[in-house]
């Protein structure tokens, strides 16, 4: 069994990228794992100053969400990004974490496999490759871990536009893989 994390970064209850989330999450709990779904909906989190305190403290010195994420993240065995694709890029929370954590570059960590689930109104190939390159720059910070997973859902324009799209067994399917 692994203690899974996934980090749906849209802030927007049931959206697409959420649906998605959820339902790795549904995958990596059938194969027997320990899930735990984390939305930014409602968290609060600050942009980083580039203080470098973190590099002293092991944590942030902002008082937000963040390093309780953090925490978490630096647990898991696996952890999941799911985000919508805003102007062929990751979200801006999703972005704003990952720069926040950056607490994390100096300690032990575990998790050892990465995904990124995506969604976007585009749906060329070529729509998701600036988060994955994005996503990579902060695995690469993270040598014992690697890009285990992509999964991109294109052509969804509307909220919950992608019930019922394959996609959705796809990320089901990526999760119970773990």
């Amino acid at each position: 069994m692994k203690r899974v994390i996934v980090i749906s970064t849209s802030l927007r209850r049931g959206s697409n990228s959420d649906l998605l989330a959820d339902q790795f999450v549904e995958g990596a709990k059938a194969a027997g794992n320990d899930v735990e779904k984390i939305s930014l909906v409602g968290k609060s989190i600050q942009f980083c100053k580039g203080c470098f305190g973190c590099a002293k403290l092991g944590r942030c010195i902002i008082n937000d969400d963040v390093n309780d994420i953090m925490a978490k993240v630096m647990q898991a065995d696996v952890v999941c990004w799911a985000t919508p694709i805003y102007y062929y890029e990751m979200s801006g929370q999703m972005k704003t974490l990952i720069d926040r954590m950056n607490a994390m570059y100096s300690q032990d960590y575990r998790f050892r496999d990465v995904y990124l689930l995506t969604t976007a109104a585009e749906d060329e190939e070529q729509t998701p490759k600036r988060a994955e390159t994005g996503l990579t720059g902060w695995i690469d910070c993270y040598p014992k871990s690697r890009l285990a997973g992509t999964l991109f859902c294109g052509g969804v324009n509307e909220a919950r536009e992608i019930e019922g799209h394959s996609k959705l067994q796809e990320a089901y399917a990526l999760g119970k893989t773990i």
